[in-house]
Order: structure tokens, then C-alpha cells, then sequence
């Protein structure tokens, strides 16, 4: 056995490239195609069933057109209206499926993470039934959210019928969810910004152009079937609101952040009354909620309903302070209890109009920018904060009202608002439900440490080889010379080339006779697998995980097979090591020198090791 000291050649491995697109990626983005043309007409039945159902629940006729339940005529059998609509969403729940309960978008994330991106059928008719239902019987909530689950659950379905992955089932049930949303707002990027954000769990193309494509065509198809954007127009703003004006706007984010953590920790906290305090079967849970929202609407009526009307009015600076006030009290208690209690309908719209609430009181206070400044401001700040997604906070509320100007100021605000919320809350109001059924949902994301890692870095290199011509009598002093930690042997010609590997314990069984043969060159395994130098560390996980081995030779390339090294788990650990270091550890590495004093500094001394008496040197990394 000999134990050699090898050197790797620098070698650029033309396998790698910035992404993983394939040409694969082509069908699966037509396929998002269509499906964005269907999400758009999904949209449009639910926007036409919310009318429907408002004006039977309200106005006792039968049409479509989407109107405000504040103009209703019904005086105290007002109340009654939400609890019969929350007694139909209970019965659909219990009978239905239990997964209409909820905001729409954590039932989305729950199917893509627990489910393999699969959505059952029925919940295509049911999700957006119960919505329609919530709303048009007075729910403060917005259409956003079942329509996300309702486009995800129709990409799922036609993704079902086709011979696909899970990852690409999971592209097309986004690709759904953000046609939806772009439908309904006429929002394309904040739809994509939105996917990316909350539903893709990454950054590629692959996954990326299906989505956009899917955004883009929902937009296209709905200004045939729905109309043209803006949704809420506003009065246009000056294009530079100068330094008090960004002074303003921390300080709107800030507040929005603020109001985010009360909102989100006010959802929950009702749902845990409901949980751990009602002993009626959950099935009756919305209808308590829908009495909640009858008595709020019967004494502030502005708070029934997705309120479309009153957050046009604040952006348009039109809405007395008793509306203003009423908004901030009792919308947001009446959504927090009912959506707690188990209902169905989604948070933007709502968010939206207490966040153009908290605007109209800073307009009181803050420099006056304009007529629905501090409201557009405060609707954006809310977004980022609430759902912990800035970018999409700032498109949307840029797409909903096409007023450019406002993208510095609302930078400032949602990533303010943003910082505030993740600093003092765990999770989103988005994520909290999924967490609380048992799922861990990180939001950070980043590049591997393992992609930019490379096996020459990790890999050991004074290891101890063989030669196939050893016989069984040589081995036993060669085993005990050879390092304690190496399990793997690589056996090599007198040239350095890999021939095979041979495990520890096929020498021991060699050595003491159960293994048949005489020479080492009968237990070699020629057929080994093996990395090289210039392979992302990632690839190696990935090799080692569909091979079930944890050590590989290391050669130069497959021509030469020149032995260069050892990888195994042990080395990957390693790798994660140096990635925690450079999180963690804090160094000055800029430092100033006093001149003339002939007396070092402490950076100094400490570095030469003076003060702790270290001295310097190279190690190698032990097996």
C-alpha cells in the first residue's frame, strides 16, 4: 500500500451553466397557456357568481353586476343575511371538503408542499362556490384568494392529465393561481411577483417563463371579457416628493408594519378561541362569524363585502374620518373573527382598504403629497408587511392604480413595513395557518452553498491507495499503517490510474479468508462510481442520494481517469461548515495604522498570534 500526496489540474467542466432550462420546458409553458386563458374565464364566473349571489342576498333580483350590500333596504334582518351564508359554507365544508375553509392562498402552498401539487376536482367548483357564497352574503373579504385556489386547482387538474413531475404539476398549479390574480386585477408582474414570493419556493426559468406566460395571457383574455385596468385610478402624484415626504413614508411604513403584526397576531388569536374555546362542531364555527360580521355591517355597513367602491374612495381622498375610523375598528374586527371562525375569502382586498384607512389618518399628519398619496402609500406598505412580500406590495399597488410615480415612495414604505413585520413575527398571515399544521415554510432564498462549492475544495487529497497486485498475506501491515478514518481504498496502476475501490471490509474478509481470491485484484470493484474536480458539490449530494453510496474516487476526467482524491459525507459537512463560518464569523478587514508610534496595534498583535501564543501553518483536514 502506498500512501500518495496528489495535486489537482485546473479544468473548466463545459457540463455547467447558469441554469437548468431544458427544451422540455417549451411544452410545459404551452400547456401554462392555456391554462391562463382558462384562469381568466374562471375569474370572470367568479366575479359574476359574487354579484349573483349579493344582489339575491341583498337586493332579492337576480343579476350580475357586482354592486356595494351598504345600499341595502333590509334594516336589522341585515344581520341574519351573513349567518345564513356562513351556515351554507359550514354544510359545503363538512359535506364538501373541509379545504374550502380558509384564505385560499395557504391551501394553495399547503397542496404544492404536502401534495405533490395535486388538487382534488371537486375543490375546482367548491372553493369558488363558497367564496362567491362568503361574499355575496356580506364576508369582508376579497375574491384574490379563492381565485388563486381556484386557477391552481384548475392547473392542477389538467396537469393531472398529463405524464408529468411533481415539480412540473407544481409550475402549472402556479401558472393557474397567478392567471387568476391577473385576471381579477389586472396585475400581470404582481400576479408573477406573487408566485415567486409565496407559491414557487424558487427562482428558475424553468418554472419562472411557464408562470409569466400563463400571467401575461390571463391579462391579455380578460381586457376582451372583463375590461381594461386600472382598477382604482388616482389623481396623478409629483414625481419627487423630496426628503420629508421619504421621511413620511418610514414613517407610514413603519405604522403599516405596525398594523400588519396586530392584524396577523388578531386572525390567529381568534382562530385559537375557536379552536380551543368552542365546543360546538366546527361545521357552526363561520355561522358565529357571520353573525360578527351582520352586527358590524348593521351599524358600519361600509365594511361588508370586498369593498372595491371605499377603497376607490380613499384613493380619490373623498371618505369622511367617521368611515376612516370605522374601517380601522370594525372591518378589521369583523375579518379577523369570521376568517378565524373558518370561512372562506381571501386578505388583499381587505388589507387593501385598511391600509388606505391608515393612510387617510396619516394625511392628517404627515406633508400633504397629493390627493390618495398616504392612502396608495399605506395599501402598498400593508401588502409587503402582512404577506411578507415587498416587491409584490409595490407592483401591485403600481398595477392597480398605473400611477408610476409612486414607486420610490412605496419602496421605502413596504420594505420599512417588511423589515418591521419579520423582525417581530415568526411568519406571515399566510404561512402561520401551514405552520400550525405541522409544516415548516421558510421564506429566505438563496443559493445553495453546495452550487458555488466545487469537490476540488473539499476533497481529500494524502490518502492511502492500492496496488491490484498486492496479495492477502501484504495486507494486514498495509491496514494497520493506513489512516483509521478511510473506509474507501482506491486501487491504482503504477500510473496513477483509477482501476476500482475497495471497501474496508472486503480487505478484512480478504485478509481473513472469506473472501475468495488471492490477490486484491479479485475484490476490486472496477465499475465504481466516481466525481470530479470541478463538479459542484450539489451534483455529488445528488449522485450520492440515487446511489445510496457516501464515498467516491476523485479523478481528473473520464479519459484519463487519473486519481486525484477522496470525497465522502464527511467532506460535505465540511463544506456546510465553511458556509456557517462566513454567516457567522466577524472580522476587520480594513484597519488603520498609527504612524511614527513604533508600537503595534492590537488588531496587530493579535493577528500574529502574540497573544495567544498561535503560531501559523497549514492543516489538512483528518478523515
Amino acid at each position: 500500500m502506498a500512501r500518495t500526496e496528489v495535486k489537482t489540474g485546473k479544468r473548466a467542466s463545459s457540463k455547467l451553466g447558469d441554469f437548468t432550462m431544458t427544451p422540455r420546458s417549451i411544452s410545459i409553458s404551452l400547456l401554462a397557456v392555456v391554462i391562463g386563458a382558462v384562469s381568466a374565464f374562471v375569474a370572470l364566473g367568479l366575479l359574476k357568481l359574487i354579484g349573483l349571489f349579493t344582489n339575491l342576498f341583498f337586493f332579492q333580483r337576480w343579476s350580475t353586476a357586482l354592486v356595494s350590500p351598504a345600499g341595502n333596504h333590509l334594516g336589522p334582518w341585515e344581520i341574519l343575511v351573513p349567518v345564513a351564508g356562513a351556515v351554507i359554507i359550514g354544510l359545503m365544508a363538512r359535506y364538501g371538503s373541509e379545504r374550502i375553509r380558509g384564505h385560499g392562498i395557504p391551501e394553495a402552498i399547503e397542496s404544492i408542499l404536502i401534495n405533490g401539487s395535486r388538487v382534488e376536482p371537486r375543490l375546482a367548483i367548491l372553493k369558488p362556490l363558497s367564496s362567491a357564497i362568503s361574499i355575496g352574503s356580506g364576508g369582508p373579504f376579497g375574491a384574490e384568494g379563492p381565485i388563486i385556489m381556484t386557477g391552481g386547482a384548475i392547473g392542477s387538474m389538467i396537469a393531472q392529465f398529463f405524464h408529468l413531475t411533481s415539480a412540473e404539476r407544481k409550475t402549472l398549479l402556479v401558472a393557474g393561481a397567478a392567471g387568476g390574480m391577473s385576471a381579477t386585477f389586472a396585475a400581470p408582474l404582481a400576479a408573477v411577483l406573487l408566485a415567486v414570493e409565496l407559491l414557487l419556493f424558487e427562482w428558475k426559468p424553468r418554472s419562472l417563463v411557464p408562470v409569466a406566460l400563463a400571467s401575461a395571457t390571463a391579462c391579455a383574455v380578460r381586457r376582451y371579457i372583463i375590461g381594461l385596468g386600472p382598477l382604482f385610478p388616482v389623481p396623478a402624484h409629483s414625481i419627487f416628493i423630496g426628503p420629508q415626504g421619504l421621511a413620511g413614508c418610514v414613517i407610514a411604513g413603519l405604522l403599516a408594519g405596525g398594523l400588519s403584526a396586530l392584524l396577523t397576531l388578531a386572525v390567529y388569536a381568534c382562530e385559537d378561541l375557536f379552536q380551543h374555546h368552542m365546543r360546538i362542531h366546527w361545521m357552526w364555527w363561520p355561522a358565529i362569524g357571520g353573525l360578527a360580521i351582520g352586527l358590524g355591517g348593521f351599524v358600519f355597513p361600509q365594511a361588508l363585502g370586498v369593498g372595491y367602491d371605499t377603497i376607490s374612495e380613499l384613493l380619490q381622498g373623498s371618505v369622511a374620518h367617521n368611515v376612516i375610523w370605522g374601517i380601522l375598528l370594525v372591518k378589521s374586527f369583523i375579518w379577523a373573527f369570521s376568517l378565524g371562525s373558518g370561512t372562506s375569502g381571501g386578505v388583499l382586498a381587505p388589507l387593501l382598504m385598511m391600509g388606505g384607512a391608515l393612510g387617510g389618518l396619516e394625511a392628517m399628519i404627515l406633508p400633504n403629497e397629493g390627493v390618495g398619496f398616504w392612502p396608495l402609500i399605506s395599501m402598498g406598505a400593508i401588502l409587503g408587511g402582512t404577506m411578507r412580500s415587498p416587491f409584490t406590495g409595490i407592483v401591485f399597488a403600481f398595477e392597480l392604480t398605473h400611477d408610476v410615480n409612486v414607486i420610490l415612495p412605496l419602496l421605502v414604505a413596504c420594505v420599512i413595513a417588511h423589515a418591521f413585520t419579520s423582525m417581530t413575527l415568526k411568519r406571515s398571515i399566510l404561512t402561520e395557518k401551514v405552520a400550525r399544521r405541522g409544516y415548516h415554510l421558510s421564506r429566505e432564498y438563496a443559493v445553495d452553498p453546495l452550487e458555488i462549492l466545487f469537490v476540488r475544495e473539499v476533497m481529500r487529497t494524502n490518502i492511502a491507495v492500492l496496488s491490484p497486485n498486492l496479495s492477502r498475506y501484504d495486507l494486514p501491515a498495509s491496514l494497520h499503517n493506513s489512516r483509521r478514518g478511510q473506509r474507501l481504498y482506491p486501487a491504482v496502476s503504477s500510473d496513477g490510474t483509477l482501476l476500482g475501490v475497495v471497501t474496508r471490509k472486503d480487505l478484512q474478509k480478504l485478509v481473513s479468508h472469506e473472501a475468495p481470491g488471492e490477490q486484491l485484484a479479485d475484490v476490486i470493484h472496477k465499475d465504481s462510481m466516481v466525481a470530479y474536480p470541478d463538479e459542484p458539490l450539489r451534483v455529488v449530494v445528488y449522485r450520492m442520494a440515487e446511489t445510496g453510496l457516501t464515498r467516491f474516487p476523485v479523478i481528473d476526467d473520464e479519459n484519463s481517469r487519473k486519481l486525484v482524491g477522496i470525497i465522502s459525507l464527511e467532506d460535505l459537512l465540511h463544506a456546510r461548515v465553511r458556509n456557517l463560518e462566513e454567516e457567522r464569523r466577524r472580522e476587520r478587514v480594513l484597519r488603520i495604522h498609527l504612524p511614527f508610534t513604533g508600537v503595534p496595534n492590537v488588531d496587530e498583535v493579535q493577528d500574529s498570534g502574540v497573544s495567544n501564543g498561535a503560531a501559523t501553518g497549514s492543516s489538512e483536514i483528518a478523515d
